[in-house]
């Protein structure tokens, strides 16, 4: 195989970008295989466009075609999982959407199904691994530059969506047809960078408010409060109704700390000595200096670095790394087995929510299906409407 032949399941707005950068050779060694969509519209367009590339409204027909090596999956989160077991069955590489599906038992069913394949590639979408920015704070945390992490603080409410957004399609926004608002929606490459840079938490407590400011019958609102397990906490704060919003990213270690602004500035700040070095050994004339603001070149170091915007170049990296590793065995940097991290913290925020408790990581997966199939349920009887406080 010299190329990888990508069949585009799902011809929306990502999928559109997708062939875009395939047609115009932005990607290497991947090309468009095939497109698929069930809405017959889709197929005059893709003609239109790309008229050389074939068009499916099965994916299946697509997958048993011969025409592609591999798939992407740009369709509804709850059908992340079936595609993505359909196409290994069929001895498909996957390279799936972001969230890796909406509940983690159905996640898991894809990850064990995978590992029954392992001369398949199996990857998920998550390019803001391939962030530059982000990859150095992965190197600068496992490197321990700032210590063992203390706290983390990450305020990411830079989604405002208006309600003619929510207004565009009756499944927007829906229990039934999205699995969630905004933790599903917009804020799974935060969650997943969350856990990727720092580690999962072992408890999360949360107020979620659904309906809040949009007439939506999911979340629009989340405060979570995570617990680590070693002594360590942190606080994520996201919502879709900030039209002046904020992405401030603070990890806090117990040699330094490290500040994120707006995903493209970052401040590195190393102390001379551990906070407990400090803590035991500095005299309180050396403590009164620093309370009052006097020489900081004593205590730390700062360095401020500067990124520019990575959209569009992060995808195709995350395509090229996906190709590498079928011709190649390049290591995948956001391999499929970890989908599950983000969906279990989306999982436990929801369900902390729901019984208005902290809840333990792993939680009963069987209690959270349950939970949301009971909102589906009332969904379904038009019994569901927003609400402005914690259910």
């Amino acid at each position: 195989m010299k190329q990888v032949r990508l069949g585009i399941i799902g011809f929306g707005a990502q999928g559109g970008f997708y062939a875009t950068f395939l047609t115009e050779g932005k990607v290497k060694n991947m090309t468009v295989g095939a497109i698929c969509d069930t809405d017959s519209a889709k197929r005059i367009e893709v003609a239109q466009k790309y008229p050389a590339v074939p068009f499916y409204d099965n994916y299946i027909d697509m997958m048993e075609s011969g025409d592609v090596d591999a798939i992407v999956t740009c369709i509804p989160h709850y059908l992340h999982p079936k595609v993505g077991m359909d196409a290994l069955q069929r001895d498909i590489h996957v390279l799936v959407e972001k969230p890796a599906g909406v509940y983690t038992q159905q996640v898991r069913e894809l990850n064990e199904f995978a590992a029954t394949k392992p001369h398949l590639t199996f990857g998920l979408f998550f390019n803001q691994r391939m962030n530059p920015l982000y990859q150095q704070l992965k190197q600068l945390i496992t490197n321990g530059e700032i210590g063992l992490v203390r706290r983390t603080n990450w305020i990411i409410t830079t989604w405002w969506r208006p309600q003619g957004y929510y207004d565009q399609g009756a499944w927007r926004a829906t229990w039934t047809e999205e699995g969630g608002g905004v933790l599903v929606n917009q804020a799974p490459h935060q969650l997943d960078l969350l856990q990727w840079l720092c580690g999962m938490p072992k408890k999360v407590y949360s107020n979620v408010k659904y309906g809040y400011q949009r007439k939506i019958a999911v979340e629009d609102d989340v405060t979570a409060i995570l617990d680590y397990g070693n002594g360590a906490t942190g606080v994520f704060v996201t919502c879709t109704h900030d039209v002046l919003g904020t992405d401030r990213l603070e990890i806090v270690g117990d040699k330094g700390k490290i500040i994120v602004e707006d995903s493209k500035k970052v401040s590195i700040k190393r102390l001379q000595k551990t906070e407990n070095e400090l803590s035991s050994t500095m005299s309180m004339q050396e403590v009164r200096q620093v309370l009052m603001g006097s020489n900081p070149s004593a205590l730390f170091t700062e360095e401020v670095l500067e990124f520019g915007s990575q959209w569009g170049t992060q995808h195709i990296a995350v395509l090229e790394n996906f190709a590498a590793n079928i011709l190649e065995g390049t290591p995948l940097i956001a391999p499929g087995s970890e989908g599950i991290h983000g969906v279990t913290l989306a999982n436990a925020i929801h369900l902390s929510s729901w019984l208005g408790k902290e809840i333990e990581i792993p939680f009963d997966e069987d209690l959270f299906l349950f939970e949301l199939n009971k909102r589906i349920e009332e969904e379904k009887a038009g019994s569901m409407g927003g609400v402005t406080t914690n259910e």
